[in-house]
């Protein structure tokens, strides 16, 4: 591999000291975290890191890069066909070995499409719907000659704080390919309108002739489905196979020995208890329980008991269910049965010595129970099924952890059961919380293949990993009382011409276009590869549907409709200005997953390194009359190669045996399901320096002044000796941190707290209940950015895993890969090859 090639470059040996200091800042009130600190050895650097619940380390921004004629790469490029300004800088040559200042000063936006401006106001988010290109080549062959991958992702179930919701006894489409009527269509007069996808006419209903917002009638194009370009309608019976099904949730408990040392069902029964209420559903809701170690434990909760019943089968070669009436109850007229239960539960086994594991036959169970209904099955396991059907054997070799065929499944046991879940319309979900190896390859494709969701917690432990402990309970709150979809299905359409050729994400393929998604939840994504099959020079503008038929926790059956529109060009330019690099990283980052479990880890590497040679190679062929050595690309790629070297340093596709099995295969899962701004923080995290921060660009809200700091480089080079630094690694598996370099600790201390300087010792004492809350400039700056950034992230804290905060410095050399400096070389190396 190319990082093996490069030979590591020394760097020179600084001592950082670091002066403890207390910052936590929550709704403007100061709470108390404990105070960590840990020293490390990095390339030759011993740093002593400050460590807080929140994220933190170091880093310095420079220059603004100068603008250079374009004339010439005007020329090159076949002219800029009248762009607008964004654009012709997002086509500026930059040279990445002369420049290194390239991150801008705020987090990266998308890139805008160049479409009208009637167009843009209503086109849809890219929060929710994205495509790697805002400008779409009219052919392949100029697809081709971008060197860039064309696909989607998608974001279609995520929490929207408004939603246009439609009720009509008729939804619009398309008679010939079943697009909803949307923004893009072409009203040819008020009773006939032009599909944007195939461009069929058809003709304007009746009763879209009124207008239910401005209670006129004869004005179908000021409609809301017209209006907007993500709605949901209320659906009709033409939807529906069968009524409407009831939200149903079965919990599936690891109760063995092992559970119980890790401690996890306290935890769970607790939190289900405070959020018994907040289930999502209706008075239609059903819960059940089913534990188990060797034997299965199933819990009759009939209404009418005085308590819970334990029901057990011991032959799990032949499970059986005992009842079929009682075991999945009524919420509402069991639930004191219910709370019985969850108060019970952890006595019940904690004296167990019940080594063994019969996972497969619990699911078998499970999939008989909820069979007639369909709904949500929840797994717990602490370690690898030992017994019964679908048991597992170790294959954690450390010379083989990034072997192809160990991050595959052992069994097909577990992608079956799945499928079949799916057919009835059960999703699972499972939360590993395991100490040890447990194939989480092979316990991954339950939930893979029914659309579920995977949460993974290595070394859990209740008392020896508290922060895996707060992390699990900040996720299962969450996943209790998140939104759910159940029974749906969703259907991607694009304009003629285009065609879908790979989906990414946990879901079962039911047809070329069509995903059948058991459950849906508000934070799972699907990434989708697209090609052109026919020259799309008659359109000057392509469109994508992605609608969502599901049925909501309260039984209404719904469908949620999301439509983005984008120019089609027949010049390279055009397609370089709208390249959008984050979205391209992330499919990227997907389709190499799928290619180190089919091939190999070493081939899905070489692949993503290929991408930028490609790039590089193909811009400098495209616009060889700059005649510009070193590696030029345009200034909307600057990006990709560090975001590329990024992703080769992921636990995901790094190279070396440090990583353990279950971690690698999970940071892939996460890299198939997390929607694309969470993608992007794991990956490029964003770094801002905090103690000079000031009112210069900040943003003002609600009478709250929110200061807009500069991100900074990930790079050790640039450490800053009188500086305190922040780093938001988004809301999944990461930690927050406080880094201060020593001269920076007494300044900006008494700078925070305006004199109120303490000794460590006394502020661990007395932070608890009398630190004053202060209102010093600086520390109402500190605490409005902080606040700000906790209203646009759920962040996730876990402080315990401090070494890897040297692990998000993505441009300096590392034990697994190399610098950013040195991958641009082996870059222009692999060119002249």
């Amino acid at each position: 591999m190319f990082c093996d090639e490069i030979s590591a470059k020394k760097t020179k040996t600084n001592t950082l000291h670091c002066t403890p200091a207390v910052i936590c800042v929550h709704t403007s009130v100061f709470i108390t975290f404990y105070l960590y600190t840990h020293t490390v050895q990095k390339f030759g650097v011993t740093q002593t890191i400050l460590c807080f619940p929140r994220k933190l380390t170091l880093l310095i921004m420079a220059n603004i890069i100068p603008f250079p004629n374009l004339s010439q790469l005007s020329a090159a490029l076949g002219g800029l066909s009248g762009v607008p300004e964004l654009e012709v800088e997002a086509l500026r040559p930059v040279n990445l070995l002369q420049e290194r200042n390239l991150l801008p000063p705020r987090p990266l936006e998308p890139p805008e499409p160049n479409v009208s401006s009637d167009l843009k106001k209503v086109n849809c988010s890219p929060q929710t719907f994205r495509c790697t290109l805002t400008s779409i080549p009219q052919t392949q062959a100029l697809l081709n000659k971008a060197r860039l991958p064309l696909g989607l992702l998608l974001h279609p179930f995520r929490d929207l704080q408004q939603l246009p919701v439609i009720t009509s006894n008729t939804i619009v489409r398309c008679r010939s390919c079943r697009t909803y009527i949307n923004p893009f269509v072409t009203f040819l007069d008020q009773r006939r309108w032009k599909c944007n996808l195939c461009y069929r006419v058809n003709d304007v209903p009746d009763e879209f002739m009124y207008n239910p917002v401005t209670r006129s009638y004869g004005e179908p194009h000021k409609r809301p489905e017209v209006q907007n370009s993500t709605v949901e309608f209320i659906a009709s019976s033409d939807y529906m196979l069968r009524p409407p099904q009831p939200a149903v949730y079965l919990f599936v408990l690891d109760v063995s020995h092992n559970a119980v040392e890790a401690g996890y069902l306290k935890y769970f029964c607790e939190s289900l208890l405070e959020n018994l209420t907040k289930l999502p559903g209706d008075m239609r809701t059903r819960v059940g329980f089913l534990t188990f170690d060797s034997t299965i434990h199933f819990y009759n909760l009939q209404e009418g008991l005085s308590q819970p019943q334990m029901l057990v089968v011991s032959d799990i070669d032949d499970v059986f269910i005992p009842s079929h009436d009682s075991l999945m109850v009524n919420l509402k007229e069991s639930k004191e049965l219910v709370k019985d239960l969850l108060t019970s539960l952890p006595e019940m086994f904690s004296q167990t010595r019940e080594t063994h594991s019969a996972l497969g036959p619990a699911l078998q169970a499970a999939y008989k129970l909820m069979s007639p209904t369909g709904g949500r099955i929840t797994v717990f396991q602490t370690q690898l099924p030992t017994l019964g059907a679908g048991a597992l054997q170790s294959r954690e070799d450390p010379n083989q952890r990034s072997s192809a065929k160990h991050l595959g499944p052992a069994t097909d046991f577990y992608k079956k059961l799945a499928l079949d879940c799916s057919g009835q319309q059960i999703g699972v979900d499972l939360f590993l919380l395991s100490s040890q190896y447990a194939d989480l390859a092979s316990l991954a494709c339950m939930s893979k293949y029914s659309a579920g969701s995977v949460f993974y917690y290595p070394s859990f432990h209740y008392i020896h990993n508290p922060a895996q402990l707060e992390k699990f309970q900040k996720d299962l709150e969450r996943y209790l009382t998140r939104k759910i979809g159940f029974e749906a299905v969703m259907r991607i359409r694009c304009t003629k011409g285009l065609s879908i050729h790979t989906f990414h994400g946990n879901f079962f393929v039911r047809s070329t276009d069509l995903l059948s998604l058991a459950n849906v939840n508000p934070d799972s994504a699907f990434a989708v590869q697209m090609s052109i099959e026919d020259s799309l020079a008659d359109s000057s503008l392509a469109c994508f549907q992605a609608a969502l038929l599901y049925t909501s926790s309260r039984g209404k059956r719904r469908i949620r409709v999301h439509t983005l529109c984008l120019p089609v060009v027949n010049q390279l330019s055009d397609v370089y200005a709208g390249a959008d690099v984050q979205a391209i990283t992330c499919l990227l980052a997907n389709m190499a997953i799928d290619r180190s479990v089919s091939s190999s880890l070493s081939d899905a590497r070489d692949a993503l390194v290929n991408a930028v040679v490609d790039l590089v190679s193909a811009y400098k062929s495209n616009v060889s009359n700059l005649q510009q050595s070193g590696l030029v690309v345009p200034a909307s790629m600057r990006l990709f190669p560090l975001y590329i070297l990024a992703l080769l340093k992921q636990k995901a596709l790094r190279t070396g045996t440090s990583t353990r099995l279950d971690e690698r295969v999970f940071a892939m899962c996460e890299f198939k399901t997390q929607p694309l701004q969470q993608l992007m923080r794991m990956v490029h995290p964003d770094l801002y320096r905090l103690d000079n921060l000031s009112d210069q660009g900040a943003l003002h809200l609600n009478d709250t002044v929110v200061p807009q700091p500069h991100l900074l480089h990930l790079s050790a080079e640039r450490l800053s000796r009188d500086g305190a630094f922040l780093m938001d690694c988004g809301n999944v598996s990461f930690q927050d941190y406080l880094f201060m370099a020593h001269s920076a600790g007494v300044g900006f201390i008494k700078r925070f707290f305006s004199g109120f300087l303490f000794n460590l010792i006394y502020i661990l004492h007395f932070i608890a209940s009398h630190i004053p809350e202060l209102e010093t400039p600086l520390s109402e700056r500190v605490r409005a950015f902080l606040d700000w950034l906790q209203d646009n992230r759920a962040f996730s804290y876990d402080a315990s895993a401090k070494a890897t905060l040297f692990q998000h410095l993505v441009e300096d050399q590392s034990e697994v890969a190399s610098s950013y400096r040195d991958f641009l070389q082996h870059i222009q190396q692999q060119m002249s090859k």
